[in-house]
C-alpha cells in the first residue's frame, strides 16, 4: 500500500505503509488450539449422555408415580379388612345370647339354635335343606328391659299377643316396653320359635299386635317373648359384596369388592345335651326315656371337631322347629365358627392375571408401580353363649 504526500518543493514523494498484521484463527491461517467450535461427533456424543442421564432422572420418577397409586389401594384393601372382621366378630361373638330377667333366663342354645348357615327372614329365605357356606343367621337378645313370658295360648293364626307384667317389665309399663315397630322373638322349650314386628300396642287390653305376620306354630301360656336382633351376613357373588340382612326389611352392603367369603362350623362331637324335656316327652334330641337320639362324632383332635355341612341339614334323625323355621338338630352342637374373608383391590390396572394371588384377574401388566394382590384373612370366633351348655 502506498501514499503520495506533497513537499515543500512542490515535489511528491511516495511512501509504503505496511499492512496490518493478521489475528489468529482469520482466514489463511488455522485457528489457535482450544478456540474452535464442537465438531458433529462431539454434539452427537453430547446429546446421547444427556439423553442416558434424563432417562435415568425418568426412570426413578416413574416408579414413585406408581407407588402413589399403589399405596392407598393397599390401605384401603387393609381397612375394609378390618371393617368385615369387626363387623361379623361383634355379631358372631352374641350369638346365642337369651334372656336374662324374668321368668326364663339362659342361651338361647337351651331352646333353638341360634346359628344356621344359610338365610333366614321374610324375604327370600332358604329352606331348612340348604347349606350355604357363604351365608350365615344369627340372633341374640340385646341389652334391653323387653322380656316377658305370654299368658294365654297363641294360634298360629293370632293377630296379638297378650303378655304379663314381670317385675322385670319397666315400672308402670304393663307391655314390658314393647314398642311399635320393634323385632320380637317368641320362643318355646320345644324347639319352635318365630320372629315378628310389633305392628301396635294396646296398653289397656295388654295386646301386641303382628298383623300379617303368622306364627309357624301354636305357642302355649309360658313361652317367652322378647327382644331380639336377627343378623344375616351374605356374600354377594354379583356386586362383589358382603351383605347384611335383617330379616325384615334392611338389605345393606357392609362391603365392597369381595371375592371370598366361607363359614365352617366346629362342634361337639358329644350329642347335646339341651334342651332335654321331662321323662315321657320327647323333642328332636332326646326320646321319650331321656336318651340322646345323636350318635357320637368321631374325634380327631381337641375337644372340638369340624362339622360335615352334611349333617347340618339331612333332618336327622328328626327335624326341630316348625314349618319354615325348621332346623336339624346337629345345629346345636355348634361351639365355634371359622370366618374366611378375600377382599381385593378396586381398581382393575391394578389387579394382574394370575389367579393365585387373584380371584378375580384384572388388566394391570405390573409395570408401573406393581400389583395390589388379594387379601385373605381367616379368623374365628367361639361365642361365650353357646358354650355355656357344655
Amino acid at each position: 500500500m502506498s501514499r503520495r504526500c506533497s513537499t515543500a518543493g512542490g515535489r511528491e514523494s511516495v511512501r509504503r505503509i505496511a499492512p496490518p498484521p493478521r489475528r489468529a484463527g482469520t482466514a489463511g491461517r488455522p485457528p489457535a488450539a482450544g478456540q474452535a467450535g464442537y465438531s458433529l461427533v462431539e454434539l452427537m456424543v453430547s446429546t446421547g449422555i444427556m439423553m442416558v442421564v434424563t432417562g435415568a432422572i425418568f426412570a426413578l420418577v416413574n416408579p414413585a408415580q406408581g407407588t402413589s397409586r399403589v399405596q392407598p389401594e393397599f390401605a384401603d384393601v387393609q381397612q375394609r379388612m378390618r371393617v368385615g372382621v369387626d363387623t361379623l366378630a361383634k355379631d358372631l361373638l352374641m350369638a346365642g345370647a337369651g334372656p336374662y330377667q324374668g321368668a326364663t333366663t339362659g342361651s338361647l342354645t337351651q331352646f333353638f339354635a341360634p346359628v344356621v348357615p344359610r338365610r333366614l327372614g321374610r324375604t327370600n329365605p332358604d329352606p331348612p335343606t340348604m347349606y350355604r357356606s357363604d351365608s350365615i343367621s344369627l340372633v341374640y337378645v340385646p341389652n334391653t328391659a323387653s322380656q316377658t313370658t305370654i299368658r294365654d295360648p297363641m294360634p298360629n293364626k293370632s293377630a296379638e299377643l297378650k303378655v304379663n307384667a314381670q317385675p322385670n317389665c319397666p315400672q308402670g309399663d304393663p307391655l314390658c316396653g314393647f314398642k311399635e315397630g320393634m323385632s320380637l322373638m317368641i320362643f318355646d322349650p320345644s324347639g319352635n320359635w318365630d320372629s315378628f314386628v310389633v305392628t301396635n300396642v294396646q296398653e289397656s287390653a295388654l295386646h301386641i299386635q303382628h298383623r300379617g305376620q303368622q306364627f309357624q306354630t301354636t305357642y302355649q301360656p309360658g313361652a317367652v317373648v322378647v327382644e331380639a336382633n336377627w343378623r344375616n351376613y351374605y356374600w354377594d357373588s354379583t356386586q362383589l359384596q358382603l351383605r347384611y340382612y335383617d330379616g325384615i326389611v334392611m338389605d345393606v352392603p357392609v362391603l365392597d369388592n369381595v371375592v371370598g367369603l366361607r363359614f365352617t362350623y366346629f362342634g361337639d362331637p358329644n350329642p347335646p345335651t339341651s334342651p332335654k324335656p321331662p321323662i315321657g316327652t320327647e323333642n328332636c334330641l332326646f326320646d321319650a326315656s331321656g336318651n340322646p337320639k345323636l350318635a357320637v362324632l368321631p374325634r380327631t383332635s381337641g375337644s372340638l371337631v369340624e362339622l360335615d355341612p352334611a349333617i347340618l341339614v339331612d333332618g336327622l334323625p328328626q327335624w326341630c322347629g316348625a314349618g319354615t323355621n325348621q332346623f336339624d338338630p346337629d345345629l346345636y352342637r355348634i361351639r365355634k365358627v371359622r370366618v374366611t374373608l378375600r377382599t381385593q383391590a378396586g381398581d382393575p390396572s391394578l389387579r394382574g392375571s394370575d389367579t393365585r394371588f387373584f380371584a378375580r384377574p384384572g388388566v394391570g401388566s405390573g409395570s408401573v408401580g406393581g400389583f395390589v394382590p388379594d387379601y385373605e384373612l381367616q379368623f374365628e370366633v367361639t361365642p361365650r353363649n353357646l358354650n355355656l351348655v357344655r
